[in-house]
């Protein structure tokens, strides 16, 4: 199967990969999870929020580069993601007020390991940030099911507040 972001990816030569003049790179899930560890064990129950911050700036700057709206920006950003890497999206229900949204094979709750609560909080900021803008008012997203606690997909459910 032929990624076509991945042959969108342009190197400049100088150790800077960018798709679409918007530059990115290439990291392994271990390391990301080894840093949310070390995170939480610094701060406790806020390192989620720090990691959701870094998704809700990262998928606000994805989210403004997509033609359309609602629906067609929901579909381009989950289309993204699942090429990027970060996991199989699927769209469970997105109506007035509402945003559903499976993740099959996050790297992040596979990389993390076992834990009694949800740990993709980089995608839950990306998903707070979409939600952000296609839903009426400031959305909350919660992650209501995690591989990293023994589900089979990961969940994210966005209500507008």
């Amino acid at each position: 199967m032929t990624n076509a972001i991945l042959a969108e990816v342009t190197d400049d030569g100088a150790g800077r990969l960018s798709y679409r003049g918007a530059r990115y790179l290439l990291i392994r899930p271990e390391t990301l999870a080894a840093l949310q560890h070390a995170v939480e064990a610094a701060l406790g129950a806020g390192a989620g929020e720090c990691l959701a911050a870094g998704g809700r700036a990262g998928g606000g700057r994805a989210i403004g580069s997509f033609p359309g709206v609602g629906r067609e920006r929901v579909e381009a950003l989950l289309a993204m993601g699942s090429k990027l890497g970060w996991g199989r999206f699927a769209l469970e229900r997105f109506a007035p007020g509402e945003l559903v949204v499976t993740v099959t094979g996050s790297p992040f709750a596979e990389a993390y390991g076992a834990s009694r609560a949800p740990v993709c909080h980089l995608t839950r900021g990306v998903l707070e940030a979409l939600g952000s803008a296609v839903l009426a008012g400031r959305p909350r997203v919660t992650e209501t099911a995690c591989v990293a606690m023994g589900t089979p997909v990961c969940r994210f459910e966005s209500r507008a507040a």
